[in-house]
């Protein structure tokens, strides 16, 4: 059996009781990194084997590990197992397999920034982390959108994400970016992309999450 385990995204209570009890009882955990799930399993006093394996790793190296153990814990470094991770490779391998596959469901910051963002989430376009390169495409996607968008971005090009969409959607579209949910400086900024950009620009810290109104 392939537990997929949803962790924290910053503040490590928010682990759920059967993540925690399912952590404890499997054989193995795989993970993106050891180094971050090794921090979580200590703060919960739980021992046990970790495995690396990320984008990188081979199908052949990951089926071959899924046939070594009866039930295995898949986490990755914080959040939800397969939202803009290697995941569904792990997934992927183990149906492939005829392994059964478990949801462990939990926090996963795509979800907890629509839920506190106002805008309309009945319907809306998930896009990930946006591309290094080829990001006109991209752009001109969140153009035609007819509902919210959200997507994730790094400290490193949040100003220059947010100074390219005030010149594609006009500064007055609404737009809220999360910076550092759930953990001890975590932001919410709300309002039109130029009122946003120029309030990013004083913490360019930490993980984003976009959410641009339609």
């Amino acid at each position: 059996m392939l537990f997929v385990i949803a962790t924290p995204i910053g503040n490590l209570e928010d682990i759920t009781l059967r993540a925690l009890e399912t952590l404890k009882r499997v054989d193995v955990i795989f993970c993106e990194d050891t180094r971050e799930t090794k921090k979580l399993l200590e703060h919960y006093q739980i021992e046990k084997r970790l495995i690396s394996l990320h984008q990188h790793s081979s199908e052949e190296k990951i089926k071959a590990l899924l046939k070594q153990y009866v039930n295995v814990g898949y986490v990755t470094d914080a959040g939800t197992p397969g939202i803009s991770d290697p995941g569904n490779k792990i997934v992927k391998a183990a149906v492939e397999l005829g392994v059964s596959v478990s949801t462990i469901p939990g926090v996963c910051a795509l979800t907890a920034a629509l839920s506190i963002s106002g805008l309309p989430t009945d319907k809306f376009c998930f896009l990930g982390f946006l591309p290094h390169k080829g990001r006109n495409k991209i752009y001109g996607q969140i153009q035609e959108a007819k509902n919210t968008v959200c997507f994730y971005e790094s400290p490193h090009r949040i100003l220059r994400t947010l100074d390219d969409l005030t010149r594609l959607l006009g500064a007055e579209r609404q737009v809220v970016v999360c910076r550092e949910l759930t953990k001890k400086f975590e932001t919410i900024y709300r309002g039109s992309i130029a009122k946003v950009a120029n309030a990013v620009k004083e913490n360019v810290r930490g993980e984003f999450v976009v959410v641009i109104g339609a």
